[in-house]
């Protein structure tokens, strides 16, 4: 659906003023109108508009004086000046201070509305090259999603199925496991593929420059606001926003959060005009929002505007069926012109076996220092880490995880075996020291896959 270009019609002559309202109107536009440039000028400063036909000869304020005062506060507003025959002259000099084309009165209206979706089609590309800059700068990189594991399976599943909402969503999961991507496979199923998606760390900016980031902020509205800045809602404008860390917010940047939640408006720091913006968030944390709404560190509000559709990505201990094959993809990606290496199966029993406190993240880390030290084409259990080779602490143990129950370590364990021998199911059950048939059962009652 197009969105409504938003039109400011400011005239002194109540009947075209009214003319023009119609006829806009019924061609989608959202308008509005003013009788005389003090008034225009008051609106453009209050709300933001795309397009503003600006008559030259106005009461209190003239047209040329309105279009000065838009270029010295940056108003990004296209002007498209309405004249008559006798004022071209003045309508040029109104082209040389900014103005996007001029219209002499009387103008028909199927003219009239060409013109104002050529000024729209260019404050969208400024908007559009805005969002480019920002992406590029991010260093946006396609997703790539690898997954055997039935939890993993089950959360691309749940992907699908969100992607096609424009509901908040919110991604929980350890540090390391892929909350990006994830994100970045919702945008590319949804229907705002292609438009703008920026991320942002709310951790990594204190208050005053995170809602600089978020809401942007007029020059000299604070110290070092040397020029006007556009925040991410603004550029992001029609796409998908990442805010994670969204639980180290402080309690101040979650209500202004909310409000723009709510509402669907912003403000820049320092401005007064409101800003209508679409943008689809999408919250992602390593905490439990809900144990940080209990202890009143996180607004339940805000929570459950977030918690719409909420995404849980398990942590790669829980996923051992995926560590060979992405052990496979980041070598493969790391090694470029090297010579191709490849674990022993003692190397890669110790990787599976080990518990990846980092999850995925460490798990990449650890192969691109493999593959680049490593001087043999295969590498064994001596070229790992000391700290891999230890024996991970028992569950229960000081620093160790979670106790686990005997099924949840059955699981695993049949889980390990099986990516050891590739998925064999004959081999895993001579390891396993049990029958084929017993083995099946236990795949299916487990739900592993092989």
């Amino acid at each position: 659906m197009r969105e409504p270009i938003r039109v400011l019609v400011v005239d002194d002559d109540a009947a075209l003023r009214d003319l023009f309202q119609e006829n806009l109107e019924v061609r989608g536009c959202a308008v509005k109108c003013a009788a005389d440039g003090q008034e225009g000028l008051d609106l453009l400063r209050a709300q933001a508009f795309d397009v503003v036909l600006l008559d030259l000869n106005l009461p209190r304020l003239n047209g040329m004086s309105v279009l000065r005062k838009m270029k010295e506060e940056e108003m990004e507003a296209e002007a498209i000046i309405l004249t008559g025959h006798a004022e071209l002259e003045t309508a040029i000099e109104a082209m040389k201070l900014g103005a996007f084309d001029y219209l002499t009165k009387p103008c028909r209206t199927h003219e009239m509305e060409v013109v104002i979706r050529k000024a729209f089609d260019r404050r969208q590309m400024a908007r559009e090259n805005r969002a480019l800059r920002r992406m590029v700068a991010q260093r946006e990189e396609a997703p790539t999603l690898i997954a055997q594991s039935p939890a993993m399976r089950r959360v691309l599943a749940d992907v699908e199925k969100v992607a096609v909402a424009d509901s908040p969503v919110l991604i929980l999961g350890e540090s390391g496991t892929g909350k990006e991507l994830i994100a970045r496979a919702i945008v590319q199923q949804s229907e705002r593929n292609g438009k703008a998606f920026l991320a942002v760390n709310c951790g990594a900016f204190q208050d005053e420059l995170l809602e600089s980031e978020l809401f942007g902020h007029e020059r000299g509205s604070f110290t070092g606001a040397v020029a006007q800045r556009h925040g991410l809602f603004e550029v992001a404008h029609g796409g998908t926003l990442l805010l994670d860390e969204v639980a180290e917010m402080s309690a101040a940047m979650q209500a202004k959060l909310l409000r723009v939640l709510e509402d669907g408006e912003i403000r820049r720091v320092g401005s007064t005009r409101v800003q209508k913006v679409d943008v689809r968030v999408i919250a992602a944390t390593n905490k439990d929002l809900a144990q940080e709404v209990e202890g009143g560190r996180f607004r339940r509000d805000l929570f459950y505007r977030l918690h719409v559709l909420t995404l849980t990505l398990p942590p790669l201990r829980e996923r051992p069926e995926d560590i060979p094959i992405l052990i496979a993809h980041f070598m493969g990606r790391v090694a470029g012109r090297r010579a191709p290496r490849r674990l022993s199966e003692e190397a890669l029993e110790i990787l599976i076996r080990y518990h990846w406190p980092g999850n995925i993240r460490e798990l990449e880390n650890v192969v691109a220092r493999l593959v680049v030290f490593s001087e043999s084409d295969v590498i064994g259990a001596p070229d790992l880490p000391p700290a891999l080779r230890t024996p991970t602490p028992a569950a229960g143990a000081p620093g160790g995880p979670e106790p686990q129950s005997l099924k949840q370590v059955e699981r695993l364990h049949i889980a390990q075996v099986l990516a050891r021998c590739g998925g064999n199911k004959s081999r895993a059950a001579r390891v396993l020291g049990i029958d084929i048939k017993t083995l099946a059962s236990k795949i299916k009652n487990y739900g592993l896959s092989t």
